[in-house]
């Protein structure tokens, strides 16, 4: 287990924009045994977690956030290749996130420790609209479509985008997983916006999605729809059109 002053002070040189003082902490974690994909659980995901939650609570100005952002990604980039490798298997996921640096760090994580494990993981960022995402889907035939990072001004794009792929009906093996942003925050919205499986984070995505169907958790679908999901809209809204 990580120890909490090496989480605090990952966090102040994170604040303080030192990269280098970042990437000696991350090393120090190596050097003495740490395994890359437990920095990735015990030290980014929940400095980024903690990040985000700071940055919509304006205790740190939006200069921090993309400085803390953007050097937890090039850490991110340059811990890839210590993960380990299972063998590779025929399971497919497709991941796609909010347009920002926050979800796409956290996109790419997830897509890093998907790959750790076996998976062929396609990581289309935030930058893709719903045809281009339903078109990539037909071509590559996913067994899971991961959304993640999406905040609530999204969630109806979210839940347009699920409604089309089930009324087009082509991909009923596909599941769809939830994970970050509001949903992270808003209890059961996964099931309330017609999603299959919810992850809170990586790991646990990995875990739901290799469990086999029998154990899956059964959404409790429900007629009653928050406010901010039932309004209309005049015109069709990209999944990516928002920031998170």
């Amino acid at each position: 287990m990580v120890k909490q002053f090496v989480l605090e002070r990952y966090l102040n040189a994170l604040l303080s924009g030192d990269r280098l003082s970042c990437r000696s902490i991350i090393e120090e974690s190596l050097q003495i045994g740490t395994p890359a994909h437990q920095i990735y659980m015990d030290v980014i995901w929940p400095i980024m977690v903690e990040i985000d939650n700071l940055y919509r609570e304006d205790r740190i100005t939006p200069a921090q956030e993309a400085m803390a952002s953007r050097i937890n990604r090039s850490i991110v980039n340059q811990l890839q290749n210590k993960l380990p490798r299972r063998a590779g298997s025929d399971k497919r996921i497709v991941i796609v996130t909010a347009d920002s640096q926050q979800a796409e760090l956290g996109g790419q994580m997830t897509s890093d420790l998907f790959e750790s494990d076996g998976w062929s993981s396609r990581f289309l960022g935030g930058t893709v609209n719903n045809e281009d995402i339903l078109e990539f889907i037909h071509e590559y035939a996913p067994d899971v479509l991961l959304l993640y990072g999406f905040n609530g001004k999204e969630a109806p794009a979210v839940r347009e985008l699920i409604d089309r792929i089930r009324g087009v009906n082509a991909w009923p093996q596909m599941r769809i997983m939830l994970s970050g942003g509001v949903f992270l925050r808003a209890e059961g919205l996964w099931e309330e916006i017609g999603a299959d499986l919810y992850a809170e984070t990586a790991a646990e995505a990995v875990r739901m999605a290799d469990l086999p169907q029998e154990q899956l958790p059964i959404p409790v679908r429900t007629i009653k729809q928050r406010t901010h999901l039932a309004k209309k809209h005049a015109a069709p809204v990209e999944i990516h059109a928002a920031a998170i």
